[in-house]
């Protein structure tokens, strides 16, 4: 285990609009605001179409990572992540997991590492920055 005290700046609330790309949007937000990293403890909203970490077939190595892409639409989701500067490009790296529920079939569920998601109507999100460590 390991373990770091962290000093938190700024709390933002962001609302995603409908047809947006959630990743591209969140870094637009990270420019615009001049966040570098944090962590979105929560957000709620409904994708149009997503793309989760997930396969069909079996796993070769069922401890190896996955890479295959699941596809999903018409899903309404929950998630958290973390945001990452990434010093090489000077981006911001995210890291997000999602629960979804497929709302054609009864809401059945996946959950995963999101890959990519287009907004349906709205995406509403916390975002915490995050600005190194206390001194």
């Amino acid at each position: 285990m390991r373990a770091h005290e962290l000093a938190v700046g700024r709390t933002f609330g962001v609302t995603f609009d409908h047809g947006e790309n959630f990743f591209e949007a969140r870094s637009s937000f990270c420019r615009d605001n001049g966040v570098r990293q944090g962590y979105i403890p929560s957000f709620i909203g409904a994708f149009a179409e997503a793309e989760i970490v997930g396969a069909c077939e079996k796993l070769a190595d069922p401890e190896a990572p996955v890479w295959a892409r699941t596809y999903v639409t018409n899903v309404e989701a929950f998630g958290a992540g973390t945001l990452a500067h990434d010093p090489a490009t000077g981006g911001i790296l995210p890291h997000i997991h999602v629960s979804a529920g497929l709302k054609a079939h009864s809401a059945d569920g996946r959950t995963s590492h999101l890959l990519s998601a287009k907004v349906q109507f709205l995406g509403e999100l916390l975002i915490v920055e995050v600005t190194g460590r206390p001194r």
